[in-house]
């Protein structure tokens, strides 16, 4: 069993939409994978302390990351989990579908820490499995 950790914001309708189709695309196109969303994991109303450790209970217990990284800046929570996940020589796969580049370097699609940290940034579900599965299989 792969443990996959699915990090990015969950702080609008639509980041948590689309964190819920990219979790179910990955489950449905993946064998043998069980994915840990804190959106899954405790609930919002939990206190910080209890949110903050459930959270790092699944980032250890994660082989694999995939971070969510749309937006005009990388979420806070995202850009620590992916420095936390990376720190421990686990891989990090990134996903950015927006258009805009956050780097502050060129041909940069994000910051640079962010960026170097990421085995690889897919702007596709579709190329993200293809990597998924080049990495795993």
């Amino acid at each position: 069993m792969l443990n996959i950790y699915l990090s990015g914001p969950l702080f609008s309708r639509a980041e948590i939409a689309w964190g819920a189709r990219v979790k179910a695309f990955l489950e449905d196109r993946l064998e043998k994978v069980r994915v840990f969303w804190p959106h899954e994991i405790v609930p919002c109303s939990a206190g910080m302390q209890e949110i903050f450790q459930a959270n790092l209970k699944a980032l250890n217990e994660a082989d694999l990351m995939v971070a969510m990284l749309d937006g005009s800046q990388v979420d806070d929570g995202t850009a620590w989990e992916v420095g936390f996940f990376f720190s421990q020589g686990k891989k990090v796969l990134g996903l950015r579908t927006d258009l805009r580049r956050a780097g502050e370097m060129e041909g940069a699609r994000v910051n640079l820490m962010i960026e170097c940290s990421c085995h690889s940034i897919s702007e596709s579900l579709e190329e993200l499995l293809d990597r998924m599965q080049r990495l795993i299989y």
